[in-house]
């Protein structure tokens, strides 16, 4: 049994690693993450950690994990931004305000899929136009849900969660955990 991962994601693969699992084979998944119309954010994320897992070709015994991280204001959902402006709209957007972060793990064997999502509630600081200006020049919101990354930079202005961690940057590690063993993956392998 291999395990695939669907993500190009390295801070997908370093949370892997903190529970000793290391895919056997990197083969990041290529589908439309366009939201549908009036689709709300928790059925979005889980809509398309599920159709990452599908689009991966894999062995009949092979395990392919995925998973998609989504940050939602409300109703409304912030992808990764395609610019350096719509960056800085996401963070005016979310400067002094709750918002959720939702990350959802598909893990697929053959036609059978298990899957699971972690809501987590995030304070943003007030943001001084010194401290957008700022972090936009780092580059760490590029390629990254709401346009900023928990776990980097951006950290100095999340005072709060409520939550996994874990699960907002990029993977929940306890429910992750959980659905490699319900398949069957050996976790801990190297445990005494």
């Amino acid at each position: 049994m291999q395990l695939i991962l669907g993500s190009a994601s390295p801070r997908r693969r370093d949370l892997l690693a903190q529970i000793g699992v290391t895919p056997d084979d990197i083969r990041p998944a290529d589908i439309d993450e366009t939201p549908n119309p009036r689709e709300l954010p928790r059925p979005y994320c889980l809509r398309m950690a599920c159709e990452k897992a599908a689009a991966v070709t894999a062995g009949a015994a092979d395990l392919v994990l995925a998973a998609d991280t989504t940050v939602a204001l409300g109703r409304r959902i912030l992808g990764k931004p395609e610019d350096e402006a719509e960056a800085r709209g996401f963070l005016a957007s979310l400067s002094g305000r709750r918002h959720r972060v939702i990350t959802a793990v598909a893990l697929r064997r053959g036609d059978r899929l298990w899957h699971r999502d972690v809501v987590t509630a995030v304070r943003m600081k007030q943001l001084s136009q010194v401290e957008i200006d700022g972090y936009i020049a780092t580059g760490d919101w590029q390629g990254k849900a709401g346009g900023y990354g928990i776990q980097g930079p951006a950290g100095a202005l999340i005072p709060w969660i409520s939550g996994s961690f874990t699960a907002v940057v990029g993977l929940p590690l306890a429910e992750t955990s959980a659905l490699l063993q319900a398949a069957g993956y050996p976790i801990w392998k190297g445990g005494a």
